[in-house]
């Protein structure tokens, strides 16, 4: 196993770890920003308000999202194993 072989694995599983984090972490950032403007506008300060508008949104993400991002996974690890012989050989 070669040190380009290591270091092409590691990156495509940054990539595809990226890929699998951004449908859930952008709506709960959006989300979580624009409850925050909206309390530093009408100055309320509760903390449990942005909880469930995020705990929504990410809820609704991972619906829409949660078929693609199970299928890259299983692709990725398909092809993953598909290397073993290649790498050890």
């Amino acid at each position: 196993m070669t040190d380009t072989a290591v270091i092409e694995i590691a990156m495509m599983s940054m990539t595809v770890a990226l890929k699998l984090c951004l449908p859930v972490l952008v709506p709960a950032l959006v989300i979580g920003f624009v409850i925050s403007l909206v309390q530093s506008m009408t100055q309320i300060q509760e903390f449990t308000l942005a909880f469930v508008p995020k705990l929504i949104g990410v809820g609704v993400s991972l619906l829409f999202c949660g078929n693609w991002m199970l299928h890259t996974l299983i692709t990725f690890t398909q092809e993953l194993f598909a290397r073993i012989p290649g790498i050890l050989g």
